[in-house]
């Protein structure tokens, strides 16, 4: 241990642990590498122009929470401090003494093992260290959400697809650009706008010329299910004329130096102060400027995206404050930068909540962070570049984040900086289609991107991708609903669903999308063929896994790698044996408009093929009545009776929600159906069998129940007799 008058620090050994995961954000692999000889990872919030690759170099966000995993346990570490932190890692041997000996258990035979040592070093504050102890990757996830607070369930247009770059020119270039996914059969659900759409980067306005009457714009979204967002920086523009600046200062709501002046720095407006979110009646005083009459001309359909706030001071060190500048309570800023940005979005979820009377739910994205930032805030991965080695980087960028606890994130489709070549853009949309937050964005100075501006080869690829979004969202919102229930995040590590197989521990180019899809979308050009890794461990029978190529429900066997033939138009997709996908073959404009279109179940059967589940969750999609009751979750169970006779129950899982939904079940699709049907009846509520029709493919074992006349908010028995 370290300690001094003002930094601390702290060693601690992991012993028997292959690998460690976390500390965002960097772009960086996804398995925390050795820095003895290199430079120790920087965890200080800055806005990066240009952030470079492959480097522990510190990014917009911090999160001082690693995890370590082996196969048989994991613990976790938050060191949780918010001042300027380095963390060192080494991987070496040690001898594992009596003591390691029994934290493991008290059979294991004393040897050399592997270790992890960790040194956490920051500028100042006191030693705060948290240890989950697992002892299972699950049980780490959930500890650290009870820690640091679970994500909500967001509305489920954030988790639909948004289009946004810096800038829309006006009320009409955004009119023609949501018109334009109309005509082209594109569903969107958010548009976004940047600083360009206020009176002279004054926040909480519009510039008159260019949107003179936002409401009809907004209006003219909400009438197809979309909505709008609005980019709303911490620096506020030096101008007593503008409304906030000048009732902040009053109250004396800005960050000041040590003279006790405001502070002024330089960001987008020009000369500009900063409100002191350290500061609780500060923050108070942001969320009321969401309220209707002072954010004059936004609406209920109007969200929010908090950037620049790691903060970003463009003539300041490092482009952010200078450490001694003086916070509420007389705290330096040195002290508090890395949770600088967490008590703005906070601010900003509290305004939005307030502005309905708690009636809507909050969307806020966030450029930085810190631990506990997804209790209040989505999360993107900055200035990225239109590079295939930053669409390669996204991924464990994403998955670090998730591991870290915050998992509704995602990265700009195509690279902010620079203009992608058309196949690098279908790429980008097909991975981030599987991705929690997918927004397209671009740099002022980039060509527009609008899907349907390319050529009709590309136009179709990613329509493609979005549209297999879109038919996805029930499988989504689900997840998002159960991440409150158990810490998971939606996006997923191999660790965290085959924590037997530490081979696949450190991947970094395939993730899984919950418990049931695989993906590995295609990061280099001209594929024609891709390699990836289907999970299992050999040695135990007991977890031999079976899995389905999406495409062709063709059944593989794991562990191992398979070779997969892909077109431009493709990536490879895999549905995990004894799992269940609630799926829309049918979409809409928008996520509002698909709200009772109909359902397909793809139940893929495990190596038996003799049991599957999965749940399916509904609510109204945007307000907090699912508190009051107004939700539904239900479970699908496929189950082998006894060798002539499988069924499929529907049953509610939660008798605590009694909403009771229109949507019905259009077809239902069973992968690995090896035990030849010959009928198959549908008992309902009056229980008299109801015989259904369905198709049967004997090479693949694919078997297709059309129209059962089923509703997914009701109790259905599919008896099926081979």
């Amino acid at each position: 241990m370290v300690s001094c008058s003002s930094s601390v620090g702290l060693d601690i050994a992991l012993v028997d642990m292959q690998f460690a995961f976390g500390l965002p954000e960097h772009a960086e692999s996804f398995a925390l590498r050795d820095t003895k000889n290199y430079e120790p990872y920087r965890l200080y919030n800055l806005d990066v122009f240009e952030y470079e690759l492959n480097s522990p170099m510190a990014l917009y966000g911090s999160v001082p929470y690693m995890t370590a995993v082996n196969s048989k346990r994991s613990l976790g570490l938050l060191w949780l401090n918010a001042a300027e932190t380095w963390v060192d890692i080494e991987h070496t041997t040690a001898d594992k003494g009596p003591l390691a000996v029994l934290v493991e258990d008290t059979t294991t035979q004393a040897k050399n093992v592997h270790q992890i040592n960790t040194h956490f070093m920051s500028e100042t504050g006191v030693i705060d260290l948290f240890v989950t102890l697992g002892p299972q990757p699950h049980d780490s996830v959930r500890q650290l959400a009870a820690l640091t607070g679970f994500h909500p369930l967001p509305p489920i247009f954030a988790l639909a697809y948004h289009q946004s770059r810096w800038n829309y020119n006006n009320q009409t270039d955004v009119k023609e650009v949501h018109n334009g996914f109309d005509e082209h059969n594109i569903p969107l659900d958010v548009l976004w706008l940047d600083i360009e759409h206020t009176d002279g980067k004054r926040y909480f306005t519009w510039d008159k010329e260019r949107f003179p009457d936002p409401e009809l714009m907004i209006k003219d979204l909400t009438t197809k299910g979309r909505k709008l967002v609005t980019i709303i920086d911490p620096h506020i523009k030096k101008d007593s004329k503008y409304s906030v600046y000048a009732a902040a200062k009053k109250e004396g709501f800005f960050v000041r130096k040590r003279d006790g002046t405001i502070y002024e720095g330089n960001c987008w407006p020009g000369g500009s102060s900063y409100i002191d979110f350290i500061d609780p009646e500060a923050r108070k005083f942001w969320a009321d400027q969401f309220a209707f009459d002072k954010y004059v001309g936004s609406t209920k359909d109007v969200y929010t995206w908090n950037d620049m706030n790691e903060p970003s001071v463009f003539s300041g060190p490092e482009m952010t404050m200078e450490k001694d500048l003086v916070h509420y309570g007389g705290l330096e800023h040195r002290e508090v930068h890395n949770i600088y940005a967490f008590y703005n979005h906070e601010s900003t979820f509290a305004g939005q909540l307030a502005r309905s009377g708690g009636q809507w739910r909050p969307f806020v994205l966030t450029r930085a962070f810190f631990a506990g930032s997804q209790r209040t805030a989505a999360v993107w991965t900055g200035d990225n570049k239109a590079e295939w080695a930053h669409l390669k980087a996204t991924i464990p960028m994403l998955l670090t984040l998730s591991a870290a606890g915050i998992p509704h994130v995602g990265a700009d489709v195509g690279g902010f900086f620079g203009n992608p070549d058309e196949e690098l853009l279908i790429r980008w949309y097909q991975a981030s289609a599987f991705q929690p937050f997918f927004r397209a964005h671009s740099h002022l100075d980039s060509n527009r991107r609008e899907p349907w501006l390319f050529n009709q080869t590309t136009t179709d690829a990613i329509r493609q991708a979005i549209v297999k979004r879109y038919q996805l969202l029930p499988y989504w919102y689900t997840l998002f609903y159960e991440h409150t229930l158990t810490g998971k995040p939606p996006m997923r590590p191999f660790w965290l669903e085959f924590s037997d197989d530490e081979t696949s521990f450190d991947e970094d180019r395939q993730w899984m999308v919950g418990n049931a899809l695989l993906v590995k979308p295609i990061v280099e050009p001209k594929a024609v063929q891709v390699s990836l890794y289907l999970p299992g461990r050999k040695e135990m029978s007991t977890s031999i896994k079976i899995w389905y190529d999406w495409e062709n429900s063709k059944p593989r066997p794991s562990p191992g790698a398979v070779q997969s033939p892909v077109t431009l138009e493709t990536m490879p997709m895999y549905q995990r044996g004894g799992t269940v996908i609630p799926f829309r073959e049918h979409v809409g404009q928008s996520s509002e408009m698909m709200r009772t279109a109909p359902l397909t179940l793809y139940i893929a059967l495990n190596t038996k093929g003799d049991f599957a589940n999965g749940t399916i969750y509904f609510d109204d999609g945007e307000s907090y009545a699912y508190k009051n009751g107004d939700y539904a979750y239900w479970g699908i169970i496929f189950r082998r009776e006894h060798d002539y006779l499988h069924t499929i129950v529907n049953k509610n899982l939660d008798k605590k929600g009694t909403m009771d939904s229109d949507v019905q079940i259009e077809k239902i699709v069973i992968r690995g159906a090896a035990f030849y049907p010959r009928t198959a009846h549908i008992y309902l509520d009056d229980f008299m069998p109801e015989s259904l029709d369905f198709d049967y493919d004997r090479d693949v074992h694919l078997m297709v129940i059309n129209n059962p006349n089923a509703y997914i908010t009701r109790e259905f028995r599919i008896d099926l007799h081979s």
